[in-house]
């Protein structure tokens, strides 16, 4: 059924005429043309298209459209703010932290939920709260580098 579903994106008002049992990922790619959200296994366990809904790490895959109205959704597109790049995807850059990179945006969008909730997080505390996420090219420790170190960054803020 096509509802009127509006909500914030990326800090930015958005209201849409759609059916609302569709998914935020597709909803996301192919109504709003922001195709940083990737889609991975589709069954919300691969962590590919992790989005930040009211600054909570959800996979994009398995939320309806309805279930974000009046809520702020936050893709890898809204990180960066006047051109510069979140301290989380500087630190990817800097550790050299993808290597395909299609797990990357939801790796920083979880890694941001997680630094928020926890902003001073042990390296076992990174390891358990990106279990979720996965990286089929092994870069791992790498992406563990990358999230240390712009915790710290995001401290100096």
């Amino acid at each position: 059924m096509i509802e009127k579903i509006s909500f914030t994106l990326n800090g930015r008002p958005v209201s849409l005429e759609v059916d609302g049992d569709r998914k935020l990922l597709w909803v996301l790619r192919i109504d709003l043309g922001l195709t940083g959200t990737k889609f991975g296994c589709g069954e919300g366990v691969c962590g590919s298209c992790t989005v930040l809904i009211d600054n909570e790490a959800v996979p994009s895959c398995q939320t309806r459209i309805k279930d974000v109205a009046g809520a702020e959704v936050t893709t890898i597109e809204g990180l960066e703010k006047d051109g510069e790049l979140h301290p989380l995807q500087k630190a990817f850059i800097a550790h050299d932290a993808l290597q395909c990179g299609f797990c990357t945006p939801g790796m920083i969008m979880k890694a941001h939920s997680l630094l928020t909730e926890n902003p001073n997080p042990s390296r076992a505390e990174i390891v358990e709260g990106m279990e979720e996420n996965l990286c089929r090219c092994g870069a791992h420790s790498r992406i563990l580098d990358a999230i240390e170190s712009a915790a710290k960054e995001m401290k100096r803020r």
